[in-house]
Parts: structure tokens; sequence; C-alpha cells
């Protein structure tokens, strides 16, 4: 079905392991003190110190960019059952992207502008972002309309001689809060009387052109991820040269199936590396802690727990590689059931197990002085990132009945 890592990025796996043993886990509680530091004075959109103090580390250590999934001046491609278990490192803990330049919105973005932008495109947005000079955002999904049918979106670009003229709201906009955000991805209609899936277009607008307001920051279960965030943003008559639509008009849905197949499969590599530190976590919890004369390990329900645990985990694991295994051999294109599959498995394998070492820890799992809070909120988000269950189910049982017609 799929091969074993190569040796290059078996590699890279120890070397990962070995950087987070010695870099990442023991600064968890630094980046959350430095941030809420931020979030005293008021402007919780700063740079973390953490992060641009480990970026060389990771540099020097040949871990940056390693989500690369084509060749781009002179960095190797790296196939996506190579880059999962790498992904699954980073998912342990979830502001460790950055430090390596695979996180998101980023990776997606720079895939998206690798894939279809011109050479004049690439050359001022895509090199910066390779360098880690510069952050980007993402903005499809709109307040106003159910953003899950993406034939909904309603923001406007209209042709206006040598520009485009861009009016619209938008929001959960990931990234657009970061400092460093320069350039925004946009999904709108060039044509609302197009064919339904050919309306749309992607264009480029930079963060400090006239008309773009960022208005607010979105808390998820009540983290406001700074500073990166997710942002509400208003495009009122926001000018761009015509040169900034990618691939070209009413091409906004081949971008979006392009761009988020591996952004999806990404996601889901993530929450199999937080499910996996949840049960550890788990399984160190319930053997120290005594309750009723014994240890809770000993307890019967927690055999069950951690039992389907291991086998849920494994399960979503080797659904994901396959998954990534099609996306090299086939194209996406003809793994989107594989794709949707795995999108629907992985969060709600990674929300339950996440679920059961909250209740392990008792109280304390839902404090801030443990991760899981924090984790449960994202892989509970994650269900809705990318397509919600629903629109993924829906997919999967269409091309299921589609194979007996």
């Amino acid at each position: 079905m799929f091969a074993e890592p190569s040796p290059k990025s078996a590699e890279l796996i120890q070397r990962l392991r070995a950087f987070f043993d010695e870099h990442i886990y023991p600064n968890e509680e630094r980046y959350h003190r430095e941030t809420d530091a931020f979030r005293r004075e008021g402007n919780p959109r700063q740079v973390v110190p953490l992060i641009e103090e480990l970026k060389p580390k990771a540099r020097a250590a040949g871990l940056w960019n390693m989500f690369l999934p084509h060749p781009y001046q002179g960095a190797r491609r790296r196939l996506q059952p190579d880059y999962a278990p790498l992904c699954e490192i980073m998912g342990r803990v979830s502001r460790s992207g950055e430090v390596f330049n695979c996180s998101a919105p980023d990776t997606g973005n720079m895939e998206t502008l690798e894939r279809y932008a011109t050479d004049a495109q690439k050359q001022e947005w895509l090199v910066p972002l390779l360098a880690g000079e510069i952050r980007s955002a993402f903005l499809m999904t709109e307040p106003a309309v159910a953003s899950s049918d993406a034939t909904n979106i309603q923001c406007s670009i209209r042709r206006d001689g040598d520009h485009y003229v861009v009016n619209g709201r938008k929001w959960f906009s990931s990234g657009a809060g970061s400092p460093r955000c320069k350039i925004f991805i946009v999904m709108g209609k060039t044509d609302p009387d197009a064919p339904r899936h050919a309306q749309q277009s992607m264009i480029l607008i930079p963060r400090d052109t006239p008309g773009v307001t960022v208005l607010r920051h979105l808390s998820v279960f009540g983290y406001d991820d700074s500073p990166h965030g997710h942002m509400e943003v208003a495009l009122e008559n926001v000018r761009v040269p015509v040169e900034n639509i990618l691939l070209g008009e009413g091409r906004g849905f081949e971008i979006a199936r392009g761009r988020l197949g591996p952004g999806r499969i990404h996601h889901c590599m993530r929450s199999i590396g937080a499910a996996e530190r949840a049960l550890e976590l788990m399984c160190d919890r319930l053997q120290k802690r005594v309750a009723f004369g014994k240890p809770l390990a000993e307890q019967s329900v927690w055999h069950e727990r951690i039992a389907e645990s291991r086998c849920m985990i494994d399960q979503a694991r080797l659904l994901t590689l396959n998954a990534a295994w099609k996306m090299d051999t086939v194209g996406n294109k003809f793994a989107r059931t594989e794709i949707a599959m795995i999108k629907v498995v992985a969060p709600n394998m990674s929300c339950k197990v996440v679920d059961w070492a909250i209740q392990a820890h008792g109280a304390a799992g839902v404090s801030q002085d443990f991760w899981l809070a924090e984790a449960y909120a994202h892989q509970r988000t994650v269900r809705l990132v990318d397509g919600p269950d629903e629109v993924h189910r829906n997919a999967i049982a269409k091309l299921e009945l589609a194979k007996h017609r």
C-alpha cells in the first residue's frame, strides 16, 4: 500500500524528535509566559521571541520547509508519506510548526503559490514565505453565508480596467492577525452568472492595501491563538492590479481543490500527533493517581479506554498514510475519497482520545495547568476547518454510490 519512510526521512524523524526534546517541550511554559505578557500589555499581536530564537536553530538542523511537495529553487521534494510522521510530531505541540516554517495557513498558501502563481508572483511572495521572512493568510470563509458550500461565497472581485476591485467580508481568516502577515489569498466571485463552479476566482491582496481592515480577532473556545489569530476582515473597494489574479478568472474552485487536499491531510497528521501525546499523558496520570485503594490504571474502565485509544490512533494513522500514498501516486483528484475519509476519522478520533485524557486528569484536565484543554479546543475546531464532517461524509457517500450505478 505504501512504503516505509525513506532513509533521509527516517533520519529527519530522529532529528526532529531530538529537537523537540531539547528545544520545544522544555519551552512550552515559556511560550505561554511570553504570549500572556503581550496580552497583559494589551497587544497580543506581537512576534514571539521564543519562536524567533528557535527558527535559526531549526534551519541549522536542516528542519526547515519540510512540507514541500514539489522541488523549488533547489529545495528537494518531500513525499506526503515521508512528511506524515514529521507533521505528526509537530502536532504534539500546536505552535511548533512556525519554528520549522511548516505552520498553517502558510504551508497551504506556499503550495498554492508554487503550483498556480506566475514567476513574478512567486518571486514577490513565495520566496520570502519560504525564507520565513513574512507570513500569509487565506480568506475564504464568510460570516453572512454557509461557507461549507463555497459556491455561497459573496465577496465580489470586479474588473475595472487594469485593476480588480474587491468588496466583501471574511472571517476566521487564520494568520491575518500576525504582525508579519503581508499577503492575503482571497477567494471571491468574478462572474455570478457563470456556471456554478466557474464563478469564483482567487486573487492576491497585499495586507497593507487601502481598503483592507482587520476588524477583530475571533476566539476559539476562549483561546485567541495569538499572535496569528483568526480574524474578521473587511475588504472595501480594495484595488489591486489585474496581474494579482491567480491562474485566471473562474478557476478559484480548481485552486481550492489543489490547496485544500494537502491542507486537510496535514491537519489529520497533526491530529494524530495530538492524540498520541494525549494517550501518553493519560497513561502517565492513571499510573500515578490512586482512587478507592488502587491506582486508576488498575480500574477496568481505563483498560478499555487505553486499548480503544491505541486501536483508534493506529487505525487513523494507517488511513492517513494510505491517503498520503494515493496523493503521491495518483494525484489529489483520485485520492479525494481517502482524503475525505481521513478528514472525518482523524479529528473525531483525536477529540475522543483527548476527552478521555481530560477525564483521567479530573478537574485538572480542564484547567490551564495542563495542555489538554487547549488540545481539545483545537481538535474540536479541526472538525470544522477545511470543510465540516457532514460535507466530507456526503462526498464519501456520493463517491461510494457512484461505484454501484
